[in-house]
């Protein structure tokens, strides 16, 4: 007959498995997107997108948001719509695909790793402060984040899924947080006129480009600042209490 304590922690090493598990399956992801080499395989894809006529932009938007959850690079993809749809069709889709995918990975993170996140900080006060500064303040840090070209996008995703920032706020923050961007990529990839040259050519970098680079340094600076300070001011009030 098995004891309490066996039966307590059965969860939390059930919890832990399913962590490791989707662990160990993104660096597979990963690998197998380098090995095959994923630019290549999304650059294909464009080129069949193109020849579908009226159904491209639903097959471009499945493709982004599945590239998204599966850690695939976007950037070609974004590049990519400004070669096949032109700058504003291109655009909107882009912003719609990305936040899309972006909020599929958001609730598998979620679903799938939050719960295990919780057991974990139960003792820490300081990652308890930092996630109810996070609940509170999620849609100014999620904003700045996807502002800044230092976060990686896609494991992004995942990291915002096992804090406590709400659904909303994540999803408007992301959409709003990713429009410049957006932009700017979609806008250089129309400048490449086909598919076969995407990415390869060398040029000039454009003033609205270097405009982008120094919001996304700020924004970096700033995001650092920021959850520090309501970190702590979250930590003293808890302490006080």
């Amino acid at each position: 007959m098995e004891d309490a304590a066996t039966v307590k922690a059965s969860p939390r090493k059930r919890g832990k498995g399913k962590l490791l598990l989707w662990g160990f399956l993104a660096v597979g992801l990963l690998v197998l997107a380098t090995a095959l080499d994923a630019q290549a395989l999304l650059r294909s894809a464009l080129d069949w997108i193109q020849s579908l006529g009226p159904w491209g932009p639903a097959m471009f938007a499945l493709l982004y948001i599945l590239a998204t959850v599966l850690f695939l690079p976007g950037s070609i993809l974004t590049l990519g719509a400004g070669v096949v749809f032109g700058v504003l069709k291109g655009a909107i889709l882009v912003s719609i695909s990305a936040t899309l995918g972006a909020t599929a990975a958001f609730f598998v993170g979620r679903y799938v790793a939050r719960g295990w996140v919780s057991k974990q900080i139960e003792g820490n006060e300081t990652f308890k402060a930092i996630d109810e500064a996070v609940a509170h303040e999620g849609w100014k840090i999620v904003g700045l984040t996807r502002l800044s070209p230092v976060f990686p996008f896609n494991l992004l995703n995942y990291a915002f899924g096992v804090t406590r920032v709400s659904p909303r706020d994540y999803i408007l923050a992301s959409w709003i947080g990713m429009i410049p961007g957006t932009l700017m990529y979609v806008y250089i990839g129309s400048l490449a006129g086909s598919l076969a040259t995407l990415g390869a050519e060398q040029r000039v970098r454009t003033p609205a480009e270097w405009a982008l680079y120094v919001v996304g340094l700020l924004a970096t600076v700033a995001v650092t600042v920021y959850v520090t300070r309501i970190a702590r001011a979250a930590l003293r009030k808890r302490i006080a209490h």
